[in-house]
């Protein structure tokens, strides 16, 4: 007797299309995923090569001394390690230059968001984030030839490398940034909030001060953790402008060197690898990054206290 043997009934397109869909999708996730997880690796990876490098710098260096010394000069025949000068050319230079950039981008982007046209609008930010595309060595001749002799006429004692110039030309380059991003969360505040402002009897000046910019404080904090990341980690404008050589002091009309342009002077240098002059950079990458990390921290929990409280 013969026996049939059923077949599986055929898929019909629409289903076939909707696999090959859902298919698609998974595979676009998994990519998604990877290379959401590629910017934690590398952040992983960056860590590891310093502490690596660092390690033995620090098997060499007494940790105290690195952390409180103020001479140093880790490429002389007498070595000091105190990585205090260069810290303070750091925080210098990026207290000057957010003293300029945090006003200055916060007003700009008050005037964009709630004051300007949409033609003025449309016309004035692209112009204004011009400025990111400038070369930062750019940036540093101009702070060297045109910005210090200025500063050098109001006052002739200043030499021609200093901090002032430089954190100046640099708070210029980190105005785009802040303006930018301060706008866009300004921008993203209900319009209903602005009408119950106005119903209220508010000015616009008054909705602006007293309601927008309340309620956009989440990213206008984002938008000053940017600039302050920016100012830290500055490099050519400080390397030329600033000068190179490290000393310890707060003055802005003094040269200075900052870790960046310090590690910017011994990478183009011929120190064999594995040299404690060579490992140095490493030790003061770390710094760097330790500074950054906590000025990240600090912004991220100032951001979420006035999220929470808007």
């Amino acid at each position: 007797m013969a026996t049939t043997q059923l077949k599986d009934p055929p898929i019909s397109k629409r289903l076939a299309k909707n696999i090959k869909r859902n298919f698609i999708e998974h595979v676009i996730e998994i990519i998604l995923m990877f290379a959401a997880l590629a910017a934690t690796f590398i952040t992983l990876g960056i860590v590891y090569i310093l502490v690596t490098e660092a390690s033995g710098f620090f098997k060499e260096v007494s940790t105290i001394e690195f952390l409180t010394s103020r001479q140093w000069s880790p490429l002389f025949e007498d070595a000091h390690y105190g990585i205090l000068p260069l810290i303070s050319g750091t925080l210098t230079t990026s207290f000057i230059a957010l003293s300029i950039a945090i006003p200055i981008g916060t007003i700009a982007a008050i005037y964009l968001s709630e004051f300007a046209s949409h033609k003025i609008r449309e016309s004035v930010k692209p112009i204004l984030e011009l400025l990111v595309g400038v070369p930062t060595v750019v940036f540093g001749y101009f702070a060297l030839l045109f910005v210090t002799p200025l500063l050098q006429k109001l006052n002739p004692d200043i030499p021609t490398f200093n901090m002032l110039g430089a954190g100046i030309v640099m708070g210029i380059m980190i105005i785009p940034y802040i303006a930018s991003v301060a706008e866009d969360a300004m921008r993203a505040v209900p319009m209903n909030m602005r009408e119950g402002s106005y119903a209220m009897g508010a000015t616009k000046f008054q909705t602006a001060i007293r309601v927008v910019t309340p309620a956009a404080t989440s990213g206008i904090i984002a938008a000053y953790i940017l600039g302050i990341s920016r100012a830290v980690g500055e490099t050519m404008v400080v390397a030329i402008a600033a000068g190179q050589q490290p000393t310890f002091t707060f003055n802005p009309i003094e040269g200075a060197a900052t870790i960046t342009a310090y590690i910017v002077q011994v990478a183009m240098g011929d120190l064999p690898h594995g040299s404690l002059g060579y490992q140095s950079i490493f030790a003061a990458g770390m710094v760097l990054f330790v500074l950054t990390f906590l000025f990240n921290i600090l912004g991220h929990m100032a951001r979420k206290r006035f999220a929470e409280r808007y």
